[in-house]
């Protein structure tokens, strides 16, 4: 425990080194950003790529990187030709968590108030599927962000943990919550009580992370999962992704119930007709999002 404090003091210190996050700059379409890099990839350009851009502060997450982020969530989102996401960061740090001195000084009644980090769970709206490609650091809040993704892939050298309780705090964008429900009571309890991290060998182990790769080749990965996603149809592959996250929300009663009725759905939609047709026909299909 002593050691992992030591390596958490220089962690938090890196995050303490630069200066605060600058006021967001006006965004304009086309106009680049200042905190994120993003590009379309894939074969056909079909997947929206977002990559954290702050590396002297490991990616800390500053209000205006995540400004820019859910802007550039909702840029990808409105896309007709972007069927799937991937969110990455640095090889050294995915994110190594919130800006703590951007937070510093706030009092109760101005995180009250303000709402404070509300307008961090717009990456849950997001109706595309989105894929987190983590390497290095994912911590506090950065591993609140990989767990607001609907899958997680890591680099060998990935960790997660959520250090909240070492600061005097505990997570505040849904930590405590995601991460019981993704790796059990048992361990999420030991994470955040301790602060302990965890290794991507031992995330994976725990149901957190569905695959490990090599650092180099982990983001080429996810984009190659995000294109077999977006060579589906992306009506249906909301609809899934809905039914999936209902069950975390509902009873297996309820949960069938949404599930029954999603498929039912799918039943009025041209890409349904299309898809069993071209089974049968023994011919790949071709989806019209509609």
């Amino acid at each position: 425990m002593a050691s992992l404090r030591v390596v958490l003091l220089g962690v938090r210190h890196q995050l303490q080194l630069p200066a605060r996050c600058p006021a967001l700059r006006p965004f304009a379409s086309g106009a680049n950003f200042e905190y994120i890099i993003t590009e379309k990839k894939g074969k056909n350009t079909n997947v929206g790529l977002i990559r954290l851009n702050r590396p002297k502060a490991l990616n800390a997450l500053c209000d205006g990187l995540m400004k820019e982020l859910n802007q550039a969530l909702e840029t990808f989102e409105e896309d007709p030709t972007v069927g799937a996401i991937v969110l990455t960061g640095g090889d050294k740090a995915f994110a190594a968590g919130a800006d703590i001195k951007e937070m510093q000084s706030r009092t109760f009644q101005d995180c009250y108030s303000s709402k404070f980090l509300s307008h961090w769970d717009h990456l849950t709206r997001v109706k595309k599927p989105v894929i987190a490609a983590v390497n290095g650091y994912a911590l506090g809040g950065g591993c609140e962000l990989a767990m607001m993704c609907d899958i997680i892939y890591a680099g060998e050298k990935a960790q997660f943990g959520q250090p909240e309780i070492l600061l005097g705090t505990i997570p505040g964008a849904g930590g405590t919550q995601r991460l019981t429900r993704a790796v059990g009571k048992s361990l999420a309890m030991e994470m955040v009580l301790t602060g302990d991290r965890i290794s991507a060998q031992d995330a994976k182990q725990a149901g957190l992370v569905s695959k490990i790769f090599p650092v180099e080749t982990l983001v080429e990965e996810a984009i190659q999962c995000a294109e077999k996603i977006a060579s589906n149809s992306k009506i249906i592959a909301a609809m899934a992704k809905e039914s999936v996250n209902a069950a975390f929300e509902m009873t297996l009663t309820e949960g069938n119930k949404l599930e029954k009725k999603l498929f039912y759905s799918t039943f009025a939609t041209d890409d349904r007709r299309e898809g069993m047709a071209a089974f049968v026909e023994k011919r790949k299909a071709s989806f019209k999002d509609h």
